[in-house]
């Protein structure tokens, strides 16, 4: 399965380390450090941010009526989202182990960090932690269904993929049944990829 998708998905990889590069570069620039899964400022940066924080009166008079208004359907999704959560991890408790499936390490899809940043108001901070933690839980979710996908039918789809998750490029291409049948129990094992072991708040130093 060497074709042109496994070429173009290796550079994306390569992008991503030129991105956890940037990063790194990041952490000297805004004058923070992460360690041990820890963010830590220095006290130069603590009393930049601090003076730059707005107060939580000017925040809601800043806000409009309706952004206001339709604050509590935004924070009701937090109800779907922890179920969705507390399936997924249930799930893969369950059945990964059977399968033969490594499991997904919830920890590096939902990182809260943003509380850290003296910057944010109270309610800011929990604004965006929030979105921290919706958006983690669904990338989280759709790691597990990749992994998921790949064991029961690794198969690519004839029709335009919007956007391919980290395991489409180990399915057999549409319509090639004779791979697909020679091949398949293979293919439903290939995790050899995923490390055993990973953090994903350790960046590469700097070149």
């Amino acid at each position: 399965m060497n074709d042109k998708l496994d070429s173009l998905l290796h550079k994306m990889q390569e992008l991503e380390k030129e991105m956890m590069q940037e990063l790194r570069r990041k952490e000297t620039e805004f004058l923070y450090e992460v360690r041990q899964r820890k963010v830590r400022f220095t006290e130069e940066a603590h009393t930049r941010h601090r003076r730059l924080s707005k107060r939580i009166h000017r925040f809601l008079l800043d806000s409009t009526f309706l952004v206001l208004l339709t604050a509590p359907i935004i924070w009701f999704c937090l109800i779907p989202i922890a179920f969705l959560d507390l399936v997924i991890t249930i799930y893969q408790a369950l059945c990964f182990g059977i399968y033969g499936i490594p499991k997904v390490r919830r920890d590096d899809y939902i990182l809260l960090d943003r509380h850290r940043l003296a910057y944010l108001n109270v309610l800011e901070k929990l604004n965006c932690e929030y979105c921290a933690y919706g958006n983690g839980v669904l990338a989280y979710a759709a790691e597990v269904a990749a992994r998921t996908e790949q064991y029961w039918c690794p198969i690519k789809h004839a029709l335009r993929v919007k956007s391919i998750h980290s395991r489409y490029r180990f399915f057999f291409d549409y319509g090639d049944a004779e791979h697909y049948r020679q091949q398949i129990e293979q293919v439903r094992r290939s995790f050899e990829d995923i490390p055993q072991k990973s953090d994903s708040t350790t960046l590469p130093p700097l070149p």
